[in-house]
């Protein structure tokens, strides 16, 4: 916890559990910074990551019963917010045009350009992306989901998740590449 809290994490998670609104607050200042990230890595606009944050948190208070002890809570807590990030998100991809797997083309150039960015220069280049292609590369790159498990949250073809986080990182060095000669 902060220096101005004599109290552990597991302690504040032990409060939380008993229903204690003063600890759930102290939990939610806590990772606040932390799970805006988070979200802000699926959603551009900060108002719905705003939203969807506080959504986390009460899915948090009301389960967090079922939180086992020797559980981390950054990645309990991360997996939430990229769930709910994902449901808020799913919506809007059911209306978005997906081409055709036949009309796309195995991109093979090399990573060279992506491997020179930093976080911060990588998170505004996502902000460009389509939003399919932007939660994929997060889901894959970031968070280490596979093409499978893309496939089932996103309801699309494993094939798809391939084929959008090529074209995701193909877009990507291409927009490094426009920045980098400017």
């Amino acid at each position: 916890m902060s220096k101005t809290s004599n109290i552990s994490e597991s302690e504040l998670i032990q409060e939380c559990k008993k229903g204690s609104l003063k600890y759930q607050e102290m939990l939610y200042k806590h990772f606040f910074s932390y799970a805006m990230g988070v979200g802000m890595r699926y959603l551009s606009d900060r108002d719905d990551t705003l939203e969807v944050v506080n959504d986390s948190f009460i899915k948090v208070f009301k389960s967090i019963k079922d939180f086992k002890n020797e559980q981390n809570l950054k990645p309990w807590l991360s997996r939430i917010v990229v769930n709910t990030a994902l449901d808020r998100r799913r919506k809007d991809l059911k209306h978005q045009y997906l081409s055709p797997l036949e009309n796309a083309s195995e991109l093979s150039y090399p990573a060279q350009a992506l491997e020179n960015l930093n976080a911060r220069d990588i998170c505004k280049l996502l902000d460009k992306l389509p939003n399919i292609q932007r939660m994929v590369f997060n889901m894959y790159e970031i968070d280490g989901y596979s093409h499978e498990e893309i496939g089932n949250i996103l309801q699309i073809p494993a094939s798809s998740s391939r084929v959008n986080l090529s074209r995701a990182k193909e877009k990507l060095r291409l927009a490094f590449s426009l920045e980098q000669s400017a």
